[in-house]
Protein backbone atom coordinates (compact mmCIF):
# COMPACT_ATOMS: atom_id res chain seq x y z
CA UNK A 1 0.00 0.00 0.00
CA UNK A 2 2.82 2.59 0.44
CA UNK A 3 4.06 4.53 -2.45
CA UNK A 4 7.09 4.93 -4.47
CA UNK A 5 10.75 5.67 -3.46
CA UNK A 6 11.04 9.74 -3.84
CA UNK A 7 12.38 11.31 -6.75
CA UNK A 8 12.74 15.05 -7.29
CA UNK A 9 12.80 17.32 -10.59
CA UNK A 10 13.19 20.78 -10.64
CA UNK A 11 12.87 21.28 -7.26
CA UNK A 12 9.39 19.52 -7.00
CA UNK A 13 9.56 16.78 -5.10
CA UNK A 14 7.51 13.97 -6.08
CA UNK A 15 6.61 10.64 -5.52
CA UNK A 16 7.01 7.69 -8.63
CA UNK A 17 3.28 6.41 -9.47
CA UNK A 18 2.04 3.90 -7.62
CA UNK A 19 1.94 0.78 -9.19
CA UNK A 20 -1.31 -0.35 -9.33
CA UNK A 21 -4.62 0.04 -7.66
CA UNK A 22 -6.63 -0.95 -4.56
CA UNK A 23 -8.55 -3.88 -5.56
CA UNK A 24 -12.44 -2.92 -6.11
CA UNK A 25 -14.16 -5.01 -3.31
CA UNK A 26 -11.81 -2.53 -0.99
CA UNK A 27 -12.77 0.40 -2.38
CA UNK A 28 -16.56 -0.37 -2.18
CA UNK A 29 -16.18 -1.51 1.29
CA UNK A 30 -14.30 1.61 2.52
CA UNK A 31 -17.12 3.49 0.69
CA UNK A 32 -19.58 5.93 1.89
CA UNK A 33 -22.10 8.42 -0.17
CA UNK A 34 -22.81 11.82 1.11
CA UNK A 35 -25.86 14.73 0.34
CA UNK A 36 -24.60 18.21 1.65
CA UNK A 37 -26.82 20.74 1.11
CA UNK A 38 -24.68 24.27 -0.21
CA UNK A 39 -25.71 27.53 1.72
CA UNK A 40 -26.04 29.43 -1.34
CA UNK A 41 -26.72 28.28 -5.30
CA UNK A 42 -22.99 27.70 -6.33
CA UNK A 43 -22.77 26.55 -10.62
CA UNK A 44 -26.20 25.83 -10.39
CA UNK A 45 -25.15 23.36 -7.33
CA UNK A 46 -27.51 23.37 -4.31
CA UNK A 47 -26.66 19.89 -2.51
CA UNK A 48 -23.01 18.30 -3.16
CA UNK A 49 -22.60 14.99 -3.63
CA UNK A 50 -19.50 12.92 -2.79
CA UNK A 51 -18.67 9.39 -2.11
CA UNK A 52 -16.01 9.34 0.96
CA UNK A 53 -13.16 6.45 1.16
CA UNK A 54 -12.50 5.52 4.87
CA UNK A 55 -9.55 4.34 3.68
CA UNK A 56 -5.92 2.70 5.00
CA UNK A 57 -3.74 6.35 5.15
CA UNK A 58 -6.39 8.63 5.74
CA UNK A 59 -10.48 9.68 4.42
CA UNK A 60 -10.41 10.48 0.76
CA UNK A 61 -13.00 12.01 -1.57
CA UNK A 62 -14.43 11.52 -4.94
CA UNK A 63 -16.71 13.55 -6.13
CA UNK A 64 -17.14 14.55 -10.22
CA UNK A 65 -19.60 16.50 -10.68
CA UNK A 66 -22.69 14.08 -12.41
CA UNK A 67 -22.88 15.37 -15.84
CA UNK A 68 -19.11 14.11 -16.22
CA UNK A 69 -18.86 10.83 -18.39
CA UNK A 70 -16.90 7.83 -17.04
CA UNK A 71 -13.50 8.56 -18.42
CA UNK A 72 -13.26 12.53 -17.48
CA UNK A 73 -14.51 10.93 -13.98
CA UNK A 74 -11.76 8.05 -13.97
CA UNK A 75 -8.93 10.70 -13.04
CA UNK A 76 -10.60 11.81 -10.12
CA UNK A 77 -11.69 8.30 -9.18
CA UNK A 78 -7.70 8.14 -9.71
CA UNK A 79 -6.70 10.97 -7.24
CA UNK A 80 -8.93 9.74 -4.35
CA UNK A 81 -7.39 6.08 -4.44
CA UNK A 82 -3.83 7.68 -4.59
CA UNK A 83 -4.59 10.26 -1.38
CA UNK A 84 -5.74 7.07 0.48
CA UNK A 85 -3.80 4.06 -0.59
CA UNK A 86 -0.75 5.59 -1.00
CA UNK A 87 2.32 7.81 0.87
CA UNK A 88 1.76 11.43 -0.64
CA UNK A 89 5.05 14.01 -1.70
CA UNK A 90 6.46 15.78 1.68
CA UNK A 91 5.18 19.13 2.93
CA UNK A 92 7.09 22.41 2.31
CA UNK A 93 4.50 24.31 4.31
CA UNK A 94 2.43 23.44 7.37
CA UNK A 95 -0.32 26.05 6.41
CA UNK A 96 -1.96 27.27 3.28
CA UNK A 97 -3.16 31.24 2.75
CA UNK A 98 -6.68 31.09 0.91
CA UNK A 99 -9.17 33.18 -0.99
CA UNK A 100 -12.77 33.94 0.02
CA UNK A 101 -15.38 32.86 -2.42
CA UNK A 102 -18.02 34.76 -3.93
CA UNK A 103 -20.86 33.30 -5.83
CA UNK A 104 -22.83 35.11 -8.42
CA UNK A 105 -25.07 36.61 -5.64
CA UNK A 106 -27.04 40.18 -5.94
CA UNK A 107 -24.12 42.93 -4.48
CA UNK A 108 -25.97 43.30 -1.12
CA UNK A 109 -24.86 39.73 -0.48
CA UNK A 110 -21.08 39.70 -0.88
CA UNK A 111 -20.44 41.08 2.55
CA UNK A 112 -22.89 38.60 4.20
CA UNK A 113 -20.67 36.02 1.86
CA UNK A 114 -16.98 37.27 2.81
CA UNK A 115 -17.78 37.31 6.81
CA UNK A 116 -17.47 33.20 6.62
CA UNK A 117 -13.83 34.01 5.28
CA UNK A 118 -12.06 35.63 8.60
CA UNK A 119 -8.98 37.33 7.48
CA UNK A 120 -8.90 36.37 3.95
CA UNK A 121 -7.28 39.26 2.02
CA UNK A 122 -8.54 37.78 -1.37
CA UNK A 123 -11.49 37.55 -3.07
CA UNK A 124 -12.41 35.36 -6.20
CA UNK A 125 -16.02 36.66 -7.66
CA UNK A 126 -17.72 34.61 -9.83
CA UNK A 127 -18.91 36.72 -13.10
CA UNK A 128 -20.74 35.18 -16.45
CA UNK A 129 -23.14 34.24 -14.69
CA UNK A 130 -26.21 32.49 -16.91
CA UNK A 131 -29.07 35.05 -16.70
CA UNK A 132 -27.27 37.80 -15.45
CA UNK A 133 -25.00 41.04 -17.25
CA UNK A 134 -21.72 43.01 -17.13
CA UNK A 135 -23.66 45.25 -14.72
CA UNK A 136 -24.42 42.04 -12.19
CA UNK A 137 -20.78 41.44 -12.08
CA UNK A 138 -19.75 45.18 -12.00
CA UNK A 139 -22.13 45.48 -9.21
CA UNK A 140 -20.78 42.40 -6.93
CA UNK A 141 -16.95 43.26 -7.76
CA UNK A 142 -17.30 47.13 -7.02
CA UNK A 143 -18.70 45.78 -3.61
CA UNK A 144 -16.08 43.15 -2.91
CA UNK A 145 -13.39 45.57 -3.83
CA UNK A 146 -15.26 48.35 -1.41
CA UNK A 147 -15.56 45.93 1.29
CA UNK A 148 -11.83 44.15 1.54
CA UNK A 149 -10.21 47.73 0.77
CA UNK A 150 -7.52 48.32 -1.69
CA UNK A 151 -4.74 46.59 -0.21
CA UNK A 152 -6.94 43.36 -1.08
CA UNK A 153 -6.65 41.42 -4.48
CA UNK A 154 -9.59 40.24 -5.96
CA UNK A 155 -9.69 37.88 -8.56
CA UNK A 156 -12.65 37.07 -10.83
CA UNK A 157 -13.73 33.80 -12.44
CA UNK A 158 -16.26 33.10 -15.59
CA UNK A 159 -15.68 29.66 -15.91
CA UNK A 160 -15.27 29.78 -19.71
CA UNK A 161 -18.87 31.84 -19.99
CA UNK A 162 -17.83 34.46 -22.21
CA UNK A 163 -17.35 34.85 -26.10
CA UNK A 164 -13.84 37.12 -26.76
CA UNK A 165 -15.99 39.88 -27.26
CA UNK A 166 -18.04 39.82 -24.15
CA UNK A 167 -14.75 39.04 -22.19
CA UNK A 168 -12.97 41.77 -23.94
CA UNK A 169 -15.53 44.43 -22.70
CA UNK A 170 -16.17 42.84 -19.38
CA UNK A 171 -12.60 42.65 -18.29
CA UNK A 172 -11.93 46.35 -19.98
CA UNK A 173 -14.62 47.26 -17.60
CA UNK A 174 -13.64 45.12 -14.33
CA UNK A 175 -9.78 46.15 -14.62
CA UNK A 176 -10.77 49.24 -12.81
CA UNK A 177 -11.24 47.28 -9.95
CA UNK A 178 -7.60 45.86 -9.99
CA UNK A 179 -8.12 42.55 -10.33
CA UNK A 180 -5.22 40.57 -9.68
CA UNK A 181 -6.22 37.89 -12.46
CA UNK A 182 -9.61 36.59 -14.49
CA UNK A 183 -10.21 32.52 -14.72
CA UNK A 184 -11.26 31.07 -17.24
CA UNK A 185 -12.88 34.22 -19.08
CA UNK A 186 -13.49 32.35 -22.49
CA UNK A 187 -13.99 28.48 -22.86
CA UNK A 188 -10.96 27.35 -25.19
CA UNK A 189 -7.62 27.47 -25.42
CA UNK A 190 -8.18 29.26 -28.62
CA UNK A 191 -10.22 31.81 -27.33
CA UNK A 192 -7.68 32.53 -24.62
CA UNK A 193 -4.81 33.33 -26.63
CA UNK A 194 -6.65 35.67 -28.76
CA UNK A 195 -8.52 37.22 -25.42
CA UNK A 196 -5.00 37.55 -24.26
CA UNK A 197 -3.63 39.22 -27.39
CA UNK A 198 -6.90 41.56 -27.86
CA UNK A 199 -6.13 42.57 -23.97
CA UNK A 200 -2.31 43.25 -24.21
CA UNK A 201 -0.36 46.47 -24.18
CA UNK A 202 3.30 47.74 -25.91
CA UNK A 203 5.35 46.31 -23.08
CA UNK A 204 5.15 44.58 -19.71
CA UNK A 205 2.06 44.46 -17.52
CA UNK A 206 1.05 46.58 -14.96
CA UNK A 207 2.50 45.78 -11.46
CA UNK A 208 -1.14 43.82 -10.26
CA UNK A 209 0.16 43.55 -6.74
CA UNK A 210 -2.46 45.57 -4.78
CA UNK A 211 -1.04 48.28 -2.86
CA UNK A 212 2.08 48.93 -4.49
CA UNK A 213 3.24 52.10 -6.04
CA UNK A 214 1.90 51.39 -9.55
CA UNK A 215 -1.68 49.55 -8.28
CA UNK A 216 -4.47 50.67 -9.82
CA UNK A 217 -7.65 51.73 -8.29
CA UNK A 218 -11.31 52.49 -9.43
CA UNK A 219 -11.89 56.57 -10.28
CA UNK A 220 -14.22 58.40 -8.11
CA UNK A 221 -17.54 59.56 -10.06
CA UNK A 222 -19.06 57.52 -12.68
CA UNK A 223 -16.11 56.12 -14.38
CA UNK A 224 -16.88 52.47 -13.30
CA UNK A 225 -20.25 52.93 -14.97
CA UNK A 226 -18.68 54.53 -18.29
CA UNK A 227 -15.87 51.21 -18.56
CA UNK A 228 -18.35 49.14 -19.27
CA UNK A 229 -18.66 50.47 -22.91
CA UNK A 230 -15.01 51.35 -23.06
CA UNK A 231 -11.39 51.35 -21.31
CA UNK A 232 -11.98 52.14 -17.94
CA UNK A 233 -10.58 55.44 -16.29
CA UNK A 234 -8.78 54.36 -13.40
CA UNK A 235 -6.16 56.49 -10.44
CA UNK A 236 -3.47 55.44 -9.32
CA UNK A 237 -1.85 55.39 -6.38
CA UNK A 238 0.72 58.38 -7.47
CA UNK A 239 -2.15 60.25 -8.55
CA UNK A 240 -1.98 59.96 -12.07
CA UNK A 241 -5.44 59.48 -13.93
CA UNK A 242 -5.84 58.03 -17.75
CA UNK A 243 -7.55 54.69 -19.21
CA UNK A 244 -6.14 51.02 -17.84
CA UNK A 245 -4.90 50.85 -21.39
CA UNK A 246 -2.78 54.30 -21.32
CA UNK A 247 -1.65 53.80 -17.58
CA UNK A 248 -0.75 49.70 -18.33
CA UNK A 249 1.38 51.52 -21.34
CA UNK A 250 3.05 54.15 -19.49
CA UNK A 251 3.92 51.41 -16.31
CA UNK A 252 7.57 49.77 -16.16
CA UNK A 253 7.31 46.65 -13.94
CA UNK A 254 8.30 43.32 -14.30
CA UNK A 255 7.46 40.96 -16.86
CA UNK A 256 5.01 38.67 -16.76
CA UNK A 257 6.65 35.01 -16.92
CA UNK A 258 5.55 33.60 -20.49
CA UNK A 259 4.65 36.37 -22.10
CA UNK A 260 7.13 38.89 -24.64
CA UNK A 261 6.51 41.89 -25.86
CA UNK A 262 2.77 42.45 -24.97
CA UNK A 263 1.16 41.68 -21.95
CA UNK A 264 -2.29 41.74 -20.82
CA UNK A 265 -4.39 44.74 -18.78
CA UNK A 266 -5.57 42.07 -16.93
CA UNK A 267 -3.67 38.12 -16.44
CA UNK A 268 -5.44 35.53 -17.56
CA UNK A 269 -5.50 31.97 -15.97
CA UNK A 270 -7.02 29.09 -17.37
CA UNK A 271 -8.64 26.40 -14.65
CA UNK A 272 -11.04 24.18 -17.48
CA UNK A 273 -8.19 24.04 -19.95
CA UNK A 274 -6.15 22.61 -17.96
CA UNK A 275 -8.13 20.17 -15.67
CA UNK A 276 -11.04 19.30 -18.30
CA UNK A 277 -8.50 18.63 -21.59
CA UNK A 278 -7.38 15.64 -22.99
CA UNK A 279 -3.74 17.61 -23.23
CA UNK A 280 -3.24 20.06 -20.33
CA UNK A 281 -0.11 21.55 -20.97
CA UNK A 282 -1.26 23.06 -24.39
CA UNK A 283 -2.48 26.15 -22.27
CA UNK A 284 1.02 26.86 -21.82
CA UNK A 285 2.40 26.02 -25.12
CA UNK A 286 0.04 28.44 -26.54
CA UNK A 287 0.72 31.55 -24.28
CA UNK A 288 -3.15 31.89 -23.93
CA UNK A 289 -2.23 32.50 -19.85
CA UNK A 290 -0.18 33.76 -17.25
CA UNK A 291 -0.82 30.81 -14.57
CA UNK A 292 -2.80 27.91 -13.81
CA UNK A 293 -5.54 27.39 -11.64
CA UNK A 294 -5.11 23.46 -10.66
CA UNK A 295 -7.60 21.01 -8.93
CA UNK A 296 -5.99 17.78 -6.94
CA UNK A 297 -8.61 15.82 -8.18
CA UNK A 298 -9.61 15.96 -11.90
CA UNK A 299 -5.72 15.92 -12.59
CA UNK A 300 -5.57 12.21 -11.31
CA UNK A 301 -4.29 13.11 -7.85
CA UNK A 302 -1.20 15.08 -6.17
CA UNK A 303 1.68 13.85 -7.94
CA UNK A 304 0.59 14.09 -11.66
CA UNK A 305 -0.25 17.44 -10.58
CA UNK A 306 2.79 18.32 -9.83
CA UNK A 307 4.42 16.72 -12.68
CA UNK A 308 1.90 19.09 -14.91
CA UNK A 309 2.83 22.38 -12.92
CA UNK A 310 6.25 21.47 -13.73
CA UNK A 311 6.18 20.50 -17.41
CA UNK A 312 4.08 24.01 -17.33
CA UNK A 313 6.64 26.74 -16.46
CA UNK A 314 3.69 28.83 -14.88
CA UNK A 315 3.35 29.69 -11.49
CA UNK A 316 -0.22 27.94 -10.11
CA UNK A 317 -2.86 28.83 -7.81
CA UNK A 318 -4.58 25.42 -5.99
CA UNK A 319 -8.49 25.54 -6.46
CA UNK A 320 -11.23 22.91 -5.09
CA UNK A 321 -14.48 22.09 -6.91
CA UNK A 322 -16.76 22.39 -3.90
CA UNK A 323 -15.26 19.46 -1.86
CA UNK A 324 -15.82 18.56 1.50
CA UNK A 325 -13.53 18.72 4.07
CA UNK A 326 -11.70 15.60 2.89
CA UNK A 327 -11.50 17.01 -0.24
CA UNK A 328 -9.88 20.13 0.92
CA UNK A 329 -7.52 18.25 2.81
CA UNK A 330 -5.87 16.58 -1.08
CA UNK A 331 -5.84 20.26 -2.39
CA UNK A 332 -4.02 21.60 0.84
CA UNK A 333 -1.24 18.52 0.36
CA UNK A 334 -1.20 19.65 -3.18
CA UNK A 335 -0.27 23.36 -2.33
CA UNK A 336 1.75 22.26 0.44
CA UNK A 337 4.41 20.41 -2.04
CA UNK A 338 4.88 23.25 -4.46
CA UNK A 339 7.84 25.44 -3.59
CA UNK A 340 7.55 28.95 -3.25
CA UNK A 341 8.88 29.81 -7.23
CA UNK A 342 5.28 28.54 -8.24
CA UNK A 343 2.51 29.21 -6.08
CA UNK A 344 0.91 32.40 -7.11
CA UNK A 345 -0.74 33.39 -3.97
CA UNK A 346 -4.08 32.73 -2.26
CA UNK A 347 -5.62 29.35 -3.08
CA UNK A 348 -9.00 28.74 -3.38
CA UNK A 349 -9.55 26.11 -0.49
CA UNK A 350 -11.91 27.69 1.30
CA UNK A 351 -14.86 25.98 -0.24
CA UNK A 352 -16.14 24.53 3.00
CA UNK A 353 -18.01 27.72 3.95
CA UNK A 354 -19.83 27.48 1.13
CA UNK A 355 -21.70 24.23 2.48
CA UNK A 356 -24.37 24.01 4.77
CA UNK A 357 -22.60 20.91 6.36
CA UNK A 358 -19.54 19.02 6.57
CA UNK A 359 -18.87 15.34 7.72
CA UNK A 360 -15.18 15.44 9.72
CA UNK A 361 -14.85 16.00 13.22
CA UNK A 362 -13.07 19.70 12.50
CA UNK A 363 -14.13 21.66 9.38
CA UNK A 364 -11.15 22.84 7.26
CA UNK A 365 -12.16 26.32 7.58
CA UNK A 366 -10.76 29.73 6.60
CA UNK A 367 -9.25 31.24 10.29
CA UNK A 368 -7.05 33.89 10.28
CA UNK A 369 -7.20 33.79 5.98
CA UNK A 370 -5.64 30.49 6.09
CA UNK A 371 -5.99 26.54 6.65
CA UNK A 372 -3.51 23.93 8.07
CA UNK A 373 -2.34 21.41 5.85
CA UNK A 374 -3.81 18.02 7.56
CA UNK A 375 -6.09 14.94 7.44
CA UNK A 376 -9.17 15.65 9.20
CA UNK A 377 -10.84 12.45 10.98
CA UNK A 378 -14.21 11.75 9.33
CA UNK A 379 -16.94 12.35 12.02
CA UNK A 380 -19.48 8.95 11.85
CA UNK A 381 -22.63 10.60 13.25
CA UNK A 382 -22.42 13.00 10.27
CA UNK A 383 -21.58 10.87 7.79
CA UNK A 384 -25.21 9.39 8.84
CA UNK A 385 -26.60 12.92 8.89
CA UNK A 386 -25.74 13.56 5.41
CA UNK A 387 -26.11 9.94 3.97
CA UNK A 388 -27.47 10.28 0.29
CA UNK A 389 -30.56 8.60 -0.67
CA UNK A 390 -30.17 4.70 -1.81
CA UNK A 391 -30.74 5.62 -5.06
CA UNK A 392 -28.21 8.04 -5.09
CA UNK A 393 -25.77 5.25 -2.76
CA UNK A 394 -25.99 3.14 -5.86
CA UNK A 395 -25.42 5.43 -8.54
CA UNK A 396 -21.96 6.42 -6.71
CA UNK A 397 -21.24 2.45 -6.06
CA UNK A 398 -21.97 2.00 -10.04
CA UNK A 399 -19.79 4.93 -11.61
CA UNK A 400 -17.02 3.80 -8.76
CA UNK A 401 -17.62 0.50 -10.48
CA UNK A 402 -17.10 1.69 -13.77
CA UNK A 403 -14.54 4.46 -13.07
CA UNK A 404 -12.05 1.45 -11.62
CA UNK A 405 -12.12 -0.84 -14.70
CA UNK A 406 -10.97 1.94 -16.77
CA UNK A 407 -8.44 2.57 -14.60
CA UNK A 408 -7.43 -1.41 -13.81
CA UNK A 409 -7.56 -1.45 -18.09
CA UNK A 410 -5.32 0.95 -18.24
CA UNK A 411 -3.14 -0.43 -15.21
CA UNK A 412 -2.95 -3.81 -17.36
CA UNK A 413 -1.86 -1.90 -20.58
CA UNK A 414 1.12 0.16 -18.78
Amino acid sequence: MGGGQASERRGIPLLEQPRGIPPLADVLAAMRVVAIPTRTRFRGVAVREAAIFEAPLGASEFSPFPEYDDTEAAAWLEAALDFGWHEQPPQLRDRIEVNATVPAVPAEEVRKILARFPGCRTAKVKVAERGQSIADDLARVREVREAMGPDARVRVDANGGWTIDEAVTALRALSGFDLDYAEQPCATVAELAELRARLSVPGPTPDQKVGGSNSVKPATGDSSKASAEGSARVVRDDGVAGSDRQLAAADGATEIRGSTDRSPIVRIAADESVRRAADPLAVARAGAADLLVVKAQPLGGIRRALDIVERAGLPVVVSSALDTSVGISMGLHLAAALPDRLLAGACGLGTVALLDGDITARSLLPERGGIPVERPALAPALLDRYAAPPERERWWRERVTRCHALLAERTRRA
